[in-house]
């Protein structure tokens, strides 16, 4: 097989740092190309629930649940894990970074990076020095990236590609999306990459 798979994530959500650590192995398994995708979740979920948090924040049970689950996954998949003392943190800067990066050799090593700053080290990812400092360890010049990432051309990007999130269906994260399907969930990566296939979806 061959393709693209869109993978549709912001940095604050939990299940979306595992699919960033497994989806390139998995999509270059079955010959794949993966389109970076990142977008904001919380102008979603004040639009579609009116709530200006976490939904695991909001249902406690859910949460609960939640962090065990992640840690059952870090454990499944040989992820580092310690769970961040803030959240979610706002992911903005990061997101920011990362459009510019879409298309960057750079790109996916700063995505990964982010998260496992997030997810493996607790740190501040809304902290301007931690991601020019993970900018300068997966090799990119931070100050042009920087410059790049807070243009007034650049910042109305990120709105639009939340926005697009909305119009595509998207209502949580992770999400993947191929021959204009969608598929949420970090559980659902195999199921996205199998629907490349000539003869899925009859």
């Amino acid at each position: 097989m061959s393709g693209e798979v869109e993978f549709w994530f912001d940095f604050a959500s939990t299940y979306s740092y595992v699919a960033a650590m497994c989806i390139e192995a998995e999509a270059a398994r079955v010959g794949a190309r993966v389109l970076w995708r990142p977008f904001l979740l919380g102008p979603l979920f004040s639009q579609q629930l009116g709530i200006k948090d976490s939904p695991f924040n909001v249902n406690p049970v859910r949460g609960r649940y939640m962090w065990r689950d992640l840690e059952r996954l870090c454990v499944k998949y040989g992820l580092p894990w310690l769970k961040p003392s803030v959240f979610p943190r706002n992911s903005t800067l990061a997101a920011r970074v990362a459009l510019v990066g879409a298309e960057e050799p750079w790109g996916p090593g700063f995505v990964r990076a982010v998260y496992a700053a997030n997810f493996a080290e607790d740190q501040d990812i809304s902290s301007r020095a931690l991601l020019e400092a993970l900018l300068v360890k997966v090799g990119a010049d931070a100050r042009a990236v920087f410059a790049r990432a807070e243009s007034e051309e650049n910042k109305p990007r990120l709105r639009e590609q939340t926005t697009r999130a909305a119009e595509l269906g998207i209502f949580g994260a992770p999400n993947f999306i191929v021959k204009g399907e969608l598929f949420f969930g970090q559980d659902r990566l195999e199921d996205a990459l199998a629907f490349l296939s000539p003869a899925a979806g009859r």
